[in-house]
């Protein structure tokens, strides 16, 4: 056998496009009728999340490499270029069979259980009458309109925001040519609209609909030509030098600041997008064509978490499961004591993690503690154990 046959590129999988196999079998629990329907529309956003966090950083990072020239090729023996073109087809199969799925069958499955996502111009008296109280009370005072032209640059769009792009044309004045316009929708606002149902169950609206039905407004002395929602996705890849940074602890926070702000890596946009509005985007943010993705129905299928959370079905979710709590003593003391004893072994999920959040917290109010060291994965909004650490932290 010669020295380096185990090099040999075709006894390599290429660790990308196996990750993108890995997300279309979360994809398969979305489309498995024997989930809970609600589930599966849970499992739908899943995909979506995860394709974020590979374009963040592993799309951006093909992109790194080529930017800087690299030569370096893959264990099965391909450049940067060949596996972005080969991820790029392969993220473009999965979006288009993550929207059949969404489109042939959770929507009509959703509407046999009287569960409906509704266009704003289809709602009745009652419905309508919501939705355009809501964007005037609750919407319109946190919009910032922009109009780009020589005195108004394009505005910086952040990752993953949604936003909404407008093709714009003075009523009075101006040469006849076409205006720019962008919104930007506020993460504080629920992506999910409950509107009055007719018949009973439930019946919701996109807020990016909303928004685009009642822009008139935003726009005095524009006509409306098109809209069309987007959203970008940036490099969120950390490049810490260390030797340059007074701690590390400098350099990441850094960095994180920045990861808001990188260069473009995608843009998703609505299917139906007037060109122009696509060409404006597509030159604005430098992508190429194969990191444009039109995609037919919600830009973003991620908040389709919030229509599992809001809808009050619980015949259409998995059962709740209850994990077993253990207690290992009841303050820091006994807690200490307990463990000094004998070792305690925690099965998750079967056992709750709220015994390891006990933990940190009698750690973090224990003055004879001087140190907690531990790996955070990532952590959720009003994390517990964030706010031990905190706490921790602060104390002299």
């Amino acid at each position: 056998m010669a020295k380096n046959a185990l090099d040999a590129p075709r006894y390599y999988l290429n660790r990308h496009v196996e990750w993108l196999a890995f997300n279309r079998r979360v994809l398969e629990e979305a489309r498995d009728p024997g989930n809970p329907l609600l589930e599966r529309a849970k499992f739908l956003a899943i995909t979506a999340n995860n394709l974020d966090e590979f374009v963040e950083v592993r799309v951006s990072s093909f992109l790194q490499r080529i930017e800087h020239g690299s030569r370096e090729v893959s264990p099965d023996g391909l450049t940067a270029e060949q596996e972005l073109a080969k991820v790029a087809a392969a993220m473009h199969e999965f979006v288009t069979a993550q929207y059949k799925c969404w489109n042939d069958e959770l929507l009509p499955a959703l509407g046999k259980e009287s569960i409906n996502l509704l266009p704003v111009s289809t709602l009745a008296a009652k419905a309508s009458r919501t939705a355009k109280t809501f964007y005037e009370r609750r919407v319109f005072p946190m919009l910032t309109p922009v109009t780009v032209d020589p005195s108004h640059p394009f505005p910086h769009v952040l990752n993953k925001v949604l936003c909404i792009a407008f093709l714009l044309r003075r009523r009075k004045g101006g040469n006849g040519k076409p205006y720019f316009g962008v919104v930007t929708v506020p993460r504080a606002l629920p992506r999910l609209l409950c509107v009055p149902a007719e018949n009973g169950g439930s019946q919701y609206v996109w807020l990016q609909d909303i928004m685009s039905t009642y822009a008139a407004k935003l726009y005095r002395g524009y006509e409306i030509l098109a809209s069309a929602a987007f959203r970008v996705t940036r490099n969120s890849n950390l490049y810490l030098e260390e030797e340059e940074a007074r701690n590390l602890l400098e350099a990441i926070d850094s960095q994180v600041a920045q990861r808001r702000k990188g260069d473009a890596v995608r843009l998703e946009i609505e299917a139906g997008a007037h060109p122009e509005i696509v060409e404006r985007l597509v030159s604005t943010f430098e992508l190429d064509e194969s990191l444009v993705f039109r995609v037919p129905g919600p830009v973003s299928l991620q908040r389709l978490f919030h229509l599992y959370e809001e809808t009050p079905r619980p015949d259409l979710k998995y059962p709740a499961f209850a994990p077993r709590h253990v207690r290992v003593g009841h303050d820091a003391d006994s807690m200490f004591e307990a463990i000094r004893r004998q070792d305690v072994l925690l099965h998750h999920p079967y056992d709750s993690y709220e015994t390891v959040v006990e933990f940190l917290q009698a750690a973090a109010r224990d003055p004879r503690v001087l140190s907690i060291k531990q790996t955070l994965y990532r952590t959720s909004s009003d994390s517990p154990i964030a706010r031990a650490l905190l706490e921790a932290a602060t104390k002299k």
